[in-house]
């Protein structure tokens, strides 16, 4: 039975949070496997140079880095999140299929594995509105510490310096040239843009929401 959270048409110009986990929930990321991952994701978004050698070489699949955005992403120990823009109906079908399979093939050379690592296709629902676009990024920034009861001052800290995620990125100090963070941004750094939350900035927003609701957003379930 298809997942109440597939999708069956892209758009273009569509903006998807597009999830999935470890077969059987199983770990698929530790130590070095979340740098190969990133690493991937990388290659895929970024413009082809040689700065690479033979043993990452990767097709680039007609310039995806062309086709759509990386807006957001979090990678943890047994699912990762990403929230992507698409400029073509098939750009994200075939980014996710490459990266799958070539992180799939990587990590099962590494542990001496055979068989599929995700559980089943990936999974993604359609960003229809900005207040679903803004809450979407901060769950998928939270999911570090959404997992406690309560949520203090000490783990923001700790949510701040999470190496996986795009949070870095939201906050300015990191800049990931294939990640684009303008869009949510601009909400809060341009004054004429309609900022319906009413924060001064995007740290405000996901540090006093996660302060105040007592715990990070626990709403979406990984199937």
């Amino acid at each position: 039975m298809p997942s109440k959270h597939s999708v069956k048409l892209y758009i273009e110009n569509g903006i998807y949070h597009v999830y999935n986990r470890g077969v059987e929930k199983r770990t698929i990321f530790q130590d070095h496997d979340y740098k190969v991952f990133l690493h991937y994701l990388k290659r895929y978004l970024s413009e082809p140079n040689n700065e690479v050698g033979p043993r990452w070489k990767l097709r680039w699949n007609q310039g995806l880095h062309e086709k759509l955005h990386l807006m957001a992403y979090c990678l943890m120990p047994n699912h990762f999140h990403l929230l992507l823009k698409q400029f073509s109906k098939e750009a994200i079908t075939t980014l996710m299929r490459c990266l799958s399979n070539s992180y799939t093939k990587y990590f099962n050379e590494k542990y001496d594995r055979v068989g599929p690592l995700f559980q089943g296709k990936f999974k993604a629902v359609l960003v229809e509105n900005d207040n679903y676009l803004l809450h979407l990024t901060r769950y998928i920034h939270l999911n570090p510490i959404n997992h406690r009861e309560s949520t203090t001052r000490s783990d923001l800290v700790v949510l701040a310096k999470f190496n996986y995620s795009s949070y870095a990125d939201y906050l300015g100090k990191r800049h990931t040239q294939w990640l684009n963070v303008k869009e949510v941004l601009n909400y809060f750094n341009n004054p004429t843009s309609l900022n319906i939350y009413k924060k001064h900035s995007y740290k405000e927003f996901v540090e006093d929401f996660a302060i105040d609701s007592g715990s990070a957003l626990q709403e979406l379930v990984i199937e």
